[in-house]
């Protein structure tokens, strides 16, 4: 066994505690170095610095681990698509045995970790993630809206799992009249990704004659095994590619595959897929309720406003012959008062008072012709206005079938039923023929 060269030298003299700690970490470090240790995840936490504390544990024994805060921003550890670690998770993990001095404590400096029995299955994921990701197939520039009233949906999954139950649901709860095709595929197993790949190729190539403008490509959880068929390349060029907006709610919450990078939306699950797909019903129905409710108040409001308009002008508006005999009593008022001034103003003496009641009495009757002369013009001229009047002087009113009076000769065709009013009477008649004014009969 290697020993530190600056032993105390003899047996005899007592060691001190961090001499002999000291010692001890730089023997385990030297000759056992970096390893790879399997175990069970248990008591793992997360810091507030980040470092990460867990133990490694099997059926006879188990060791503290620590994986410091930059080796835990390396694998991602709590980032969407990292490793996430928890309780009961058999994992591999490289690290370096030591002692920690200040307790004396035996741990594991951790360096990288792998998920245990899926360690180059994992490596395999993240090589194929870094490659597509350098060809930019997972850009954000590359991913497109989804509709928000979309016709209809495709959906790419098995016809055996829940999730396409779980989904049909959804969508029939959310937007009953969404069009539903479903292309089935093999979601697991040898040939699954080429299933998938052609199940999206065909929803792509028949989206017009099935009227869909959104694409869904779900499965339930499972493991990084099972979920193997949505990292193939195969299936996410698939996605990448798609012409129609890809909605990848492939396995669970905590689940990543390479087929949620390429879509253009990733659900946590199927149905949180199907959920961003479907419109909510129910709450677009409350909100056209309340536009409704808003646009029935704002006519109202309009409508209360014009009568009232209308009313004021309403009773602004009089007939002529009103408005003639307002004034004429105002005239009459007029010569009351004149008359009136007159008595008090001009009445010295007797004499004078009638000379004057003389020429007064011809100056009121000569305005009174004037003004009775004024009135009948008016009166007549009020008269000519009268359509009666019109009628009498040998005109008639021709008007069609539905009332409306015909202005034009074109107006009418051959065997039109009219209705013509004159002056005492109204009788019907058949149209013979139209003759416009430029034509000779």
């Amino acid at each position: 066994m290697f020993l530190p060269d600056s032993l105390p030298p003899s047996s005899t003299t007592a060691w001190p505690v961090s001499f002999l700690v000291n010692s001890v970490r730089l023997m385990i470090e030297r000759q056992v170095g970096l390893v790879w240790v399997a175990g069970e995840v248990s008591g793992f936490t997360r810091a507030a610095s980040g470092h990460c504390y867990f133990a490694l544990k099997d059926d006879k024994a188990q060791v503290r681990c620590t994986l410091w805060k930059t080796k835990a921003l390396a694998l991602g550890v709590g980032r969407p698509g990292g490793l996430s670690l928890r309780d009961g998770q058999h994992v591999e993990v490289r690290a370096t045995p030591t002692l920690y001095e200040g307790r004396g404590e035996f741990q594991l400096n951790v360096d990288t970790v792998r998920l245990a029995g899926q360690g180059a299955l994992y490596e395999r994921f993240l090589q194929l993630k870094a490659a597509l990701e350098a060809e930019g197939l997972f850009a954000a520039e590359r991913k497109r809206l989804l509709p928000v009233f979309p016709c209809g949906v495709a959906l790419v999954t098995s016809r055996r799992g829940a999730a396409l139950h779980d989904m049909l649901t959804t969508l029939a709860q959310r937007w009953p009249t969404l069009s539903v095709v479903i292309y089935p595929t093999a979601v697991q197993g040898d040939g699954a990704a080429a299933s998938i790949a052609a199940a999206i190729g065909a929803a792509n190539d028949r989206a017009a004659k099935d009227g869909v403008d959104v694409l869904i490509v779900a499965r339930g959880g499972g493991s990084l095994e099972d979920l193997w068929a949505f990292n193939e390349e195969a299936v996410v060029r698939a996605v990448a590619t798609s012409q129609l907006p890809v909605v990848s709610g492939v396995g669970h919450e905590t689940d990543f595959t390479l087929c949620d990078f390429a879509a253009d939306v990733r659900a946590p699950t199927p149905t949180a897929a199907a959920t961003l797909v479907a419109p909510d019903g129910a709450a677009w129905r409350h909100r056209l309720q309340d536009q409704q409710r808003h646009a029935f108040h704002a006519m109202e409001n309009v409508l209360a406003r014009a009568m009232q308009r209308l009313d004021r002008a309403a009773a602004r508006l009089a007939h002529p012959r009103t408005r003639l005999a307002a004034q004429a009593a105002q005239l009459q008022t007029l010569m009351t008062r004149l008359h009136q001034a007159w008595q008090k103003q001009f009445l010295p003496t007797v004499q004078r008072w009638k000379f004057s009641r003389q020429q007064w009495e011809r100056a009121i009757r000569f305005q009174e012709t004037a003004y009775e002369q004024r009135l009948m013009s008016l009166t007549d001229r009020l008269a000519l206005l009268n359509p009666q009047h019109v009628l009498a002087r040998g005109y008639a009113i021709v008007t069609a079938s539905d009332g409306k009076p015909m202005l034009d000769a074109e107006m009418l065709h051959a065997n039109d039923p009219v209705a013509i009013t004159l002056a005492r009477g109204r009788v019907t008649a058949t149209v013979d023929g139209v003759f416009p004014n430029e034509e000779k009969p």
